[in-house]
């Protein structure tokens, strides 16, 4: 390191109160998937503000800035549109004004996931005061459509941008905890065909609705006993999370009814082998019931449309590995203590930076999981320099490790 963990720590402690602020002017803008654009243009401001060399935005709406001119790319990235409201009245507060005291900011995005903007163009900020840079360049993104399509903007910058990092790091939220994978997910619908009648003589048609319901019961009972276990990730889940029907009248036998699964994955499980699964279900059979993947294809605010399958793979990175370590030595450095290491319960982007892609990823983020799409949203201030601070020391490490392993 150029400079100590100290001067780091100090330096990130002394822009507290410039994260806190910037994190609360996002806050301020409404900025759910599709509707990022103000909030993309506040973010650049920022990053111009605090002297990065280079800020772009893509087609697609991601606001892209550069630190350093080296020849190793390393990213950080964090989702900048957020889930919405929900029920106001579950609110103490308004959810777009948000509120601060001593300890907490509250407000929609604060956790989930503007909380690690701020932290990371603040460690842009620490790495250019500090002369911190070194044969990198530091790729710090803010993304689109997580909440809609988790990895998608991912895809889109790996494919169309033609931007492939050595590794990344998620700011998702862990608690300030180092998190190496997750679970990955699919969106399935199962579609079942009958055929109406009037309902006064119900024996004349084949209710959808009936056909449905044993599937109901088999599914249930898959992600009861079914589905495969690791002792990292954990077991595979299976859940409905919709349900659909379509009939003549509410006086006639329903000729349609439809599901859609929420498919979570573990090691060893994937599209094909999931897809397969509910398709060798007894009921499934019997009903003839018709099992697919939903595509999603909504337009970005740039109007930008960038169609792929709601399948997200599983991804997990070996605790040994040099990206996991580079985060260690710099937390044990910092915070003269040994960093928790786990995995996040939810999906992020590493669905393709690792996932889909194979490109290393990392998880390090301020707030908390349990705050994601929940009422009452905050995250801690001092979190956001115990981010701040380790962002600034990872590309540093990550060289100097680099060098040990030649």
């Amino acid at each position: 390191m150029k400079v100590s963990f100290e001067e780091i720590l100090k330096k990130a402690e002394s822009y507290q109160k410039d994260m806190t602020k910037f994190l609360r002017d996002m806050v301020k803008i409404p900025s759910e998937s599709c509707g990022e654009k103000e909030v993309v243009l506040r973010i650049k401001e920022e990053m111009l503000k605090v002297g990065f060399d280079k800020v772009d935005i893509d087609p697609m709406g991601n606001v892209l800035g550069y630190i350093g001119h080296g020849k190793h790319l390393i990213a950080m990235d964090a989702h900048i549109d957020t889930v919405g409201i929900g029920e106001i009245k579950n609110w103490k507060f308004d959810p777009y004004e948000g509120f601060e005291d001593e300890t907490y900011i509250g407000g929609r995005g604060t956790s989930d996931q503007e909380g690690g903007m701020a932290s990371m163009v603040y460690a842009g900020k620490i790495i250019k005061d500090l002369g911190l840079e070194d044969d990198f360049t530091l790729l710090v993104t803010g993304t689109v459509q997580e909440e809609d399509c988790d990895g998608l903007c991912w895809k889109y910058i790996i494919e169309q941008d033609k931007i492939k990092p050595e590794f990344v790091v998620s700011t998702e939220p862990t608690s300030c905890q180092i998190y190496r994978g997750h679970r990955g997910r699919m969106e399935i619908k199962v579609n079942v065909r009958g055929i109406s009648c009037h309902g006064s003589a119900p024996e004349r048609g084949d209710n959808a609705i009936y056909k449905m319901a044993d599937i109901i019961k088999d599914i249930e009972k898959l992600n009861e006993t079914g589905l495969a276990y690791d002792p990292f990730l954990g077991k595979g889940t299976v859940t409905i999370s919709q349900i659909f029907h379509k009939s003549p009248s509410r006086c006639a036998v329903a000729d349609g009814c439809w599901i859609s699964l929420d498919r979570r994955l573990t090691v060893g499980e994937n599209d094909k082998t999931s897809i397969a699964e509910i398709e060798n279900l007894p009921s499934v059979k019997r009903a003839k019931a018709e099992v697919s993947m939903y595509d999603y294809e909504r337009p970005a605010y740039t109007g930008l449309v960038y169609k792929q399958e709601c399948y997200f793979p599983t991804w997990v990175i070996p605790e040994d590995s040099i990206y996991v370590q580079s985060l260690k030595q710099g937390y044990e450095g910092l915070f003269k203590k040994a960093p928790v290491i786990d995995k996040w319960t939810f999906s992020t982007n590493g669905v393709s930076i690792m996932g889909r892609f194979g490109i290393p990823c990392i998880g390090f983020g301020p707030g908390d999981e349990k705050e994601a799409h929940a009422p009452n949203e905050k995250t801690r201030k001092r979190d956001l320099v115990v981010c701040a601070a380790l962002y600034a020391t990872i590309p540093g490490l990550y060289l100097e490790n680099l060098a040990k392993q030649k």
